[in-house]
């Protein structure tokens, strides 16, 4: 006759992220005992970390930080990005507590990418036995995918859920300077929608920009566009890319008649640098 019940079933389950059938074995071995079936749900999954590594992560979360700088004259921001292979994990508190410990991590190790990161002390033990502990209580491969750092006269963090169920799974940070505070939360929700690849023009690489002008024209000529007309085309349609591509040009989510630089000189504002993380992208 079984000594535990399901409400037990259900109380390990959200503590662990473990299967059904995983949960009631170890209730079965530990004899009812929740304590000791976490116990045995761990320690049979640090037996399988190894036969995890081949397997996608590729849900998870995005966390942010924002403080001041240490010199006390500016606003420094985190952004971690750490993966889970379901969303049944990614919006289990076990894995919440981690993403949240990971960030601590970041922010207080000054770690600038994700393998610096996980070999930082985490109250006395390196991030990534933290990961691997907790992976093995999860039952799912779990990975710190990366870390940003921005700083600025300002700092605006967003986070965004794409699923309210969820944790949020994209994340903003923006450095402005005093006067572009002003617009930094609406630049951010815009960035988190709109995606841009570079802040200015000057910022995308020469090679990239010469891709894009020789696509233009190889694509204007298949059309059959007159040859004379082709440098007017061909500057008409790359000035289409930066409007995509770079923040500054892009149509500016609440008012698509002004481009957000528009929207920042208007503040009489600057915006000196963003960073964006989606899960998985």
């Amino acid at each position: 006759m079984a000594n535990y019940s399901l409400a037990d079933i259900k109380a390990l389950r959200e503590r662990t992220g473990a299967g059904m059938m995983d949960v009631k074995k170890a209730l079965e071995e530990a004899g009812g005992d929740s304590d000791k079936a976490l116990e045995i749900i761990r320690v049979k999954g640090l037996k399988g970390v190894g036969k995890r590594e081949g397997r996608a992560a590729s849900d998870g979360l995005v966390a942010a930080h924002v403080g001041p700088t240490a010199d006390g004259e500016g606003q420094a921001g985190v952004l971690v990005e750490v993966n889970s292979e379901t969303d049944f994990v990614a919006k289990n508190q076990t894995f919440i507590s981690l993403a949240d410990r990971v960030l601590a991590t970041a922010v207080a190790s000054g770690a600038a990418d994700a393998d610096a990161l996980l070999a930082a002390d985490s109250d006395g033990t390196p991030v990534q036995t933290v990961v691997d502990e907790t992976a093995a209580t999860l039952g799912e491969k779990i990975v710190v995918r990366r870390v940003a750092r921005l700083a600025g006269e300002h700092v605006e963090v967003y986070l965004h859920k794409v699923n309210k169920d969820l944790p949020p799974q994209v994340g903003v940070l923006v450095a402005t300077d005093a006067a572009g505070a002003a617009v930094a939360r609406d630049i951010a929700t815009h960035i988190a929608a709109f995606s841009p690849s570079y802040l200015t023009r000057d910022e995308v690489p020469a090679d990239v920009v010469e891709n894009e002008r020789r696509i233009a024209e190889e694509t204007a000529r298949n059309e059959g566009k007159p040859e004379g007309a082709l440098p007017k085309i061909v500057e008409g349609r790359l000035n289409g890319f930066f409007k995509e591509s770079v923040l500054l040009d892009q149509a500016f989510a609440k008012d698509n008649k002004k481009s957000v630089g528009q929207v920042v000189s208007e503040a009489g504002g600057t915006v000196t640098g963003f960073v964006r993380f989606r899960v998985g992208a």
